[in-house]
């Protein structure tokens, strides 16, 4: 893993997993039609990473590499490959080496500032100490997800619709691992299913906002996870979108998908990185 900066982090290769799935194709990237770019994002970076100790106690979880280069990196370049040029990192757990290893951001091409949480904050409340210096549509995306979900079409739906909130969302298959059991009121057996699969449409963890939309619904330094503050926008008559894309999507926090993160993207490098 190589450094962005005279960081003094040390990279280290977590073990290769098995292969368990198939890439889908990537994004055809930006078309000639495509909408105005948004410029700015804000990624929230401060997750502890529980769900990957022992990785996590030493490197903050968006720098927990993939072959030689951190998971946050890779959405920064893609990011950028949509027309970002200023990203807010939202910080906390091991702050110091995300700020060590990205500086200012000008090795990537980017102007990266941060604001640092002295407690958790949810997944939306750190925007409270953001919002005021933003204008306009502006992307949010937790720091700990790998995609290749099209931002230039998401964004070309948000405007295109006159959204005040657009949602990436991924159709999730959720395998139970038990047998599932279905009684009546005398607990008489009606219904077993031998480890049933159900399908969900899940958010991604990657929104666009309207920063005049969303700033009526925060607080300074107040606990807010997305959910609330998306139905709070909805209850007050907010038009709330969701975008759907044939992409992939892995939310590197859970250990299976971590490994399968690893072999995807050993095996295919511009599947994520596209062509900068």
């Amino acid at each position: 893993m190589h450094r962005h900066a005279d960081s003094g982090v040390i990279g280290y290769a977590p073990p290769m997993p098995e292969a368990r799935e198939q890439a889908l194709p990537p994004p055809s990237g930006a078309t000639a039609g495509a909408a105005r770019p948004i410029l700015r994002a804000v990624v929230m970076a401060g997750g502890k990473g529980t769900r990957l100790y022992p990785y996590s106690a030493h490197f903050p979880k968006p720098l927990i590499p993939l072959d030689d280069m951190p998971i946050l990196e890779l959405l920064l370049r893609r990011l950028k490959m949509a027309g970002v040029t200023e990203v807010i990192l939202a910080v906390g757990h091991l702050r110091h080496l995300i700020e060590a290893y990205f500086g200012d951001g000008a090795s990537l091409g980017l102007d990266i500032r941060y604001k640092g949480e002295d407690r958790p904050l949810g997944t939306a409340g750190g925007l409270g100490a953001v919002v005021g210096d933003l204008d306009g549509d502006f992307f949010v995306t937790n720091g700990d997800l790998l995609t290749t979900l099209d931002l230039d079409g998401m964004l070309r739906q948000h405007r295109e619709t006159g959204a005040h909130a657009s949602v990436g969302v991924f159709q999730r298959n959720v395998k139970l691992e038990f047998g599932l059991v279905e009684i009546d009121s005398e607990r008489r057996l009606t219904a077993y299913y031998e480890k049933p699969q159900n399908s969900y449409l899940v958010s991604m963890g990657i929104y666009i906002l309207n920063a005049d939309a969303v700033r009526p619904h925060i607080e300074t330094n107040t606990y807010l996870d997305m959910p609330e503050l998306l139905l709070r926008m909805k209850m007050a008559g907010k038009d709330i979108r969701c975008f759907q894309d044939d992409c992939v999507w892995l939310d590197i926090g859970r250990p299976d998908d971590f490994a399968l993160a690893q072999k995807m993207f050993a095996e295919d490098r511009q599947l994520f990185l596209g062509s900068e």
